[in-house]
């Protein structure tokens, strides 16, 4: 099993910045780790993902040149380091890990979940 933990969640201004972390225990894999949001009302979509061993990303369009996902293996933490936030970026956000080596963009690819972290944009 992996066990993952979210936190750096919380409450910033329009335009603001925030950095989430996502650490990562338990089994070794050279898969992937992503983050996804939930906003209050809507199904939880894809904001990017890394591949642990390459550190090749993938972005969901909307949040392109916003955010960057990053890792740090010796840490054994993923970090989503997140610019220009927008009101509509408030959600909570949810690491996720896949042990595939295809680029998972959709929930149902991804293996273990985090607890999941609060971020508010208030505009």
């Amino acid at each position: 099993h992996v066990q993952l933990q979210a936190s750096g969640g919380g409450l910033v201004q329009a335009g603001g910045s925030l950095r989430l972390s996502c650490a990562a225990s338990g089994r070794t894999f050279s898969g992937y780790v992503g983050w996804f949001r939930q906003a209050p009302g809507k199904e939880r979509e894809f904001v990017a993902t890394i591949r642990r061993s390459t550190g090749i990303t993938y972005y969901a369009d909307f949040v392109k040149g916003r955010f960057t996902i990053s890792r740090d293996n010796a840490k054994n933490t993923v970090y989503l380091q997140m610019n220009s936030l927008k009101s509509e970026d408030t959600a909570v956000y949810y690491c996720a890990a896949s042990i595939s080596d295809a680029t998972p963009i959709l929930r149902g690819e991804y293996d273990y979940w985090g607890q999941g972290t609060m971020v508010t944009v208030s505009s």
